[in-house]
């Protein structure tokens, strides 16, 4: 079964031999976002509450380009510079996930992209 590419403005443009998202039959694949301004494509680093909702904004935006919502996402994966950041990511990740919130694990790393603070992927399934 071949993917098909998703892509979005709203979003920022992969920087490298990737796609924002691919579907495939009911799931969509979503690439780890990182807290790049879509309108600017500038970094916004610095702040780990502004970077997560912009790497969210921009997860949402790829997943509503695909034709599915953020209550359909099943499984996030977080990846954090520092656990210490932990507290203030999972504040604003509970806003963006209510209800229902999706499976997840989180994980620090050695290093993110371009130096961010957090970097964000997830799966959604769309069928019924």
């Amino acid at each position: 079964m071949a993917g098909k590419i998703i892509f979005t403005e709203n979003a920022p443009a992969p920087v490298g031999p990737y796609s924002q998202a691919m579907k495939a039959g009911d799931f969509v694949y979503c690439s780890g976002q990182i807290p790049m301004n879509p309108a600017t494509g500038k970094l916004e680093i610095g702040d780990v509450e502004r970077e997560t909702e912009l790497v969210l904004d921009n997860m949402k935006a790829v997943i509503e380009a695909s034709g599915a919502k953020m209550t359909d996402i099943i499984k996030v994966n977080i990846f954090l510079k520092s656990m210490g950041d932990f507290g203030v990511m999972n504040g604003v990740y509970g806003r963006y996930f209510e209800s229902n919130p999706p499976a997840r694990a989180c994980v620090e790393v050695a290093g993110l992209p371009l130096g961010v603070n957090v970097e964000i992927e997830c799966i959604a399934y769309v069928g019924n």
